[in-house]
């Protein structure tokens, strides 16, 4: 079994969370999405940031706005809906039980070593 596909599909199940959380109460352009994920050490390319942006886009928790750039050309700001509001604080708690549910499990195991 190859350790680095299992981190990958790990990272890749908590991604939309991520991006969420990371829009709560600011815009933020797709450079900044990555740049936050990438200081979290989470590593994402563009080409699999911007079909999960359009995908929240499209299920409405997400919406856009251009702004002209002083440094290049316009840039395309994301930020979260009242529906992706209410999802994330979904989100939140579920990542909450899944957190304490793995806590519990693990520390579970490493204490029987």
């Amino acid at each position: 079994m190859n350790i680095e596909n299992t981190k990958a599909q790990m990272r890749k199940g908590v991604l939309e969370y991520c991006i969420l959380s990371i829009l709560n109460g600011e815009d933020k352009y797709t450079s900044e999405i990555l740049d936050t994920l990438k200081d979290a050490k989470m590593l994402v390319v563009e080409g699999t940031i911007y079909p999960l942006l359009t995908r929240l886009k499209n299920a409405g928790l997400l919406n856009y706005r251009w702004e002209e750039s002083t440094s290049g050309p316009p840039r395309k700001y994301y930020t979260l809906t009242e529906t992706g509001k209410l999802f994330l604080k979904e989100l939140d708690s579920t990542w909450d039980e899944l957190r304490n549910a793995t806590n519990l499990v693990t520390k579970t195991k490493k204490v029987k070593k």
